[in-house]
């Protein structure tokens, strides 16, 4: 049976460019009862990208890659959304502690951390952001805990340089940690008005199927190891 768990969060108010929304946030659902030994326990730490905005009850990342991990799992798979809508790093690395609390000793056995879209967007400075990318995987690294780094690639407008300091981050704290890597976040999505909602910046329904069944494979192989 799918343990249910009961994970809330602050809601914060989206950048200007994101739209004034909210996302409401929490466990995903879909687990097959039948399957023998406790779930992988997965914490999905973001943004509205993880969160689910502008999606229906299923069709956001959580629930997506939840219903995918035990669809092709033998092992049932269960995926706390910690995603909070308008979220930078800074908002997410003042969180992290408090969003690990839930875990019981041991858990989860996996982190997804996908920060940064907020950043860049707003234009902060990208060593802050670098920061606290560093500082959180840090954190959670010494803490034992296996952490897939989702990486982000800053906005075109912002200019080369920018994006000189803002685009390696990713990979250069995940080589730093020993930690696995998932290069670009929005692979295949990003920049495709079909697969994207009206802002052009948030993935629809079929854009984060594209997206899960590219970071799919690499969760479930992370979690079988």
């Amino acid at each position: 049976m799918k343990v249910n768990r009961t994970f809330k969060l602050f809601f914060y108010m989206l950048s200007a460019v994101w739209g004034a929304s909210f996302a409401a946030i929490g466990p995903s659902h879909a687990v097959d009862g039948e399957k023998e030994g406790a779930p992988f326990e997965i914490l999905a730490f973001g943004d509205s990208l993880t969160a689910g905005y502008g999606l229906a009850a299923g069709e956001g990342f959580t629930d997506q890659l939840e219903a995918w991990l035990n669809a092709n799992m033998d092992r049932s798979v269960t995926i706390t959304n910690g995603g909070v809508s308008g979220d930078t790093t800074t908002g997410g690395r003042s969180r992290l502690e408090w969003g690990m609390a839930p875990f019981a000793e041991g858990k989860p056995d996996l982190v997804i951390l996908t920060l940064g879209g907020n950043d860049g967007l707003r234009g902060i400075d990208p060593k802050i952001t670098r920061e606290n990318i560093d500082a959180m995987v840090k954190t959670l690294t010494e803490k034992g805990h296996r952490v897939l780094i989702g990486g982000m690639l800053a906005p075109p407008n912002l200019g080369p340089d920018y994006a000189a300091v803002f685009d390696p981050t990713y990979t250069e704290v995940a080589e730093k940690y020993g930690q696995p890597l998932y290069p670009f976040f929005l692979d295949g999505v990003a920049a495709d008005t079909a697969l994207n909602q009206a802002d052009g910046i948030h993935p629809n329904a079929e854009g984060v199927k594209i997206i899960v069944g590219k970071i799919g494979p690499v969760v479930k192989g992370l979690l079988e190891r």
